[in-house]
């Protein structure tokens, strides 16, 4: 009878620790999918992304039990409050990739006069550009398995912020600073090639005005720098989409060794 109350012990104890390990995971990781592309836009509903949490966690919690014993993590609000707040930190990582796409399309859109094609269409105010980048590269995104890397990304995570540990705000603010410099930087190399080729037509527009000063070469050169940035375009986006999806990844492996 005593082994058998022993037995018992033991089973609670895991249970206990497994239950608590469980509301950690679910905690970080739906503020993950809170802000994680695709999965947590607007237009996705709250049930698919409920879903998606507790299939998330049900993969997470039993890799992060043992990790939970070992450091003896106490049950707190204080802990639940961290992991949130973790959970953003990774979150708000993977959202800045989509505001690269935003701004690079922003900045094509302003150099190749497309920036009010169809500019009321989305829910958020952006050119057309960017809806056709934003669109194109979730789709890419899915499709080499976001949602296995954003496993193993929260995985990753434990490693260098623990489960009821303190976290520095200020390595957490000199991490996303460092990454915000590198996702703009990122946007601006991929509009670099309109915003170049709009520079050198511009300056042949000015020299030919200046030869030529009755000529309207505006009424000339908008239609022509309209319909050049659009076949640029056709061009360029899958290269731009192979660099930014490359960055994306590379961000999902190692998302605290940043490097502007």
């Amino acid at each position: 009878m005593n082994q058998i109350v022993a037995d018992l012990s033991v089973l609670l104890g895991l249970a206990e620790s497994l239950a608590w390990a469980t509301a950690l995971a679910f905690v970080r990781i739906g503020a993950v999918v809170a802000l994680m592309p695709g999965f947590g836009d607007p237009a996705v509903p709250q049930r698919i992304k409920l879903a998606l949490v507790v299939c998330l966690t049900l993969v997470v919690a039993p890799l992060l039990a043992e990790r939970i014993s070992a450091t003896e993590v106490p049950p707190s609000l204080l802990a639940l409050g961290g992991e949130a707040v973790a959970g953003l930190i990774l979150g708000i990582g993977m959202r800045l990739f989509i505001a690269s796409l935003q701004t690079a399309a922003a900045m094509i859109a302003q150099a190749t006069t497309l920036s009010q094609l169809f500019s009321g269409v989305a829910p958020e105010p952006q050119p057309a550009i960017g809806n056709l980048l934003i669109i194109a590269g979730l789709a890419l995104a899915m499709a080499a398995g976001l949602h296995v890397r954003a496993a193993e990304l929260v995985l990753l995570s434990y490693d260098v912020l623990p489960a009821g540990v303190h976290h520095s705000a200020a390595a957490a603010a000199d991490w996303g600073l460092a990454l915000i410099g590198r996702t703009f930087s990122l946007a601006f190399s991929l509009a670099a090639p309109f915003v170049i080729a709009s520079l050198i037509y511009n300056l042949a527009l000015g020299a030919i005005n200046r030869a030529m000063p009755t000529l309207m070469v505006s009424m000339v050169g908008a239609p022509a720098l309209t319909l050049g940035g659009l076949a640029l375009l056709a061009v360029a986006t899958p290269v731009l989409l192979a660099v930014w999806l490359d960055a994306f990844m590379s961000h999902l492996a190692q998302p605290f060794a940043v490097v502007p």
